[in-house]
């Protein structure tokens, strides 16, 4: 199985601005008071482009598919949430939390990616379990390793641990949970997605071994990556509120590895860091202040990436 893929998908904005619903447990949401609404809009949609524009330099086939007005849908920003694309043909459709990223979900998705000759054979469809209050949040509860068929998982009111072995099973996936915690308000919460305090390429892995306070947990965790033999790049808990966990490994042109982040992710990584992951590949930052700030989310949640294989 593949790691890493060329294609991705990339949800255009049309009213981006902060969820409230989903503020309730994702801590890394500001209100920008001093911002009016349009605004907001407006710079989103200019760091958007410039974020799509910097991975088709590199090489990476970008499909941009503009959201709706008819929705009520804030955080379209990121798509890979609600849906992930396999090597099977296979596609899952995962439960949201927030009532209105549940219209996020677009067939007209699909006949697109269908359109461009990629082959569906199979929809497994997981969001009924939204009637029970029971979330999986996509690629964003799920680091998967799909080359070794593992799947990470930072349980959170977000991530069901029943749903995610259920998945693990589905998609024949060894799974590896654990709690990752956050302090806020001098409390430790859980963090709302995996994706947020860890990233998982070919060849590392980059986590923030602070945000597991359970040490079966931490030693779990570790295991697994040591015994796939990616390198460990630490951050720490002050670098994951500048999203450095929020990175992907993308496939650029001429088969050139690239792993992509904020600017803010990348401005906060020291020199040693910056030199550990460039030992693997190269970095490619954008910026994306407005869209960490109302949503909450980075680089990482703006991709979905397209394993499916080609139809013929």
């Amino acid at each position: 199985m593949k790691q890493i893929t060329n294609t991705i998908i990339m949800i255009r904005p049309v009213s981006f601005r902060m969820n409230e619903q989903t503020a309730v447990n994702n801590y890394y949401q500001k209100v920008m008071d001093s911002l009016t609404p349009e605004t907001v809009q407006f710079e989103a949609v200019q760091e958007f482009d410039a974020f799509v524009e910097k991975l088709k330099n590199i090489g990476v086939h970008v499909i941009v598919i503009n959201d709706t007005k008819t929705t009520d849908t804030p955080d379209s920003i990121f798509p890979n949430n609600w849906i992930s694309f396999h090597e099977s043909g296979d596609v899952a459709m995962y439960p949201m939390f927030a009532e209105n990223r549940r219209l996020e979900r677009r067939e007209d998705i699909l006949d697109i990616l269908e359109d461009k000759g990629f082959e569906i054979t199979n929809v497994i469809d997981y969001t009924s379990a939204e009637e029970e209050q029971v979330y999986l949040e996509g690629t964003g509860s799920l680091l998967l390793d799909r080359a070794n068929s593992k799947a990470y998982c930072a349980l959170s009111p977000r991530a069901d641990e029943d749903l995610f072995i259920e998945f693990c099973e589905d998609f024949e996936f060894t799974p590896v949970s654990f709690v990752a915690n956050q302090t806020v308000n001098g409390k430790r919460l859980p963090i709302y997605h995996t994706n947020v305090m860890m990233c998982l390429t070919e060849t590392f892995a980059v986590i923030c071994m602070d945000s597991i306070d359970a040490k079966d947990d931490k030693k779990n965790v570790l295991k697994h990556l040591k015994e796939d033999k990616k390198e460990i790049i630490y951050i720490t808990e002050e670098q994951v509120t500048n999203f450095a966990g929020n990175m992907l490994q993308v496939m650029g042109a001429n088969n050139e590895k690239y792993l992509v982040m904020s600017s803010s992710a990348y401005n906060c990584l020291t020199k040693q860091q910056i030199n550990s992951l460039e030992k693997h590949c190269k970095i490619v930052h954008s910026s994306l202040d407005t869209i960490e700030a109302c949503g909450g989310g980075s680089a990482r949640c703006m991709m979905a990436e397209v394993f499916l294989p080609k139809m013929g």
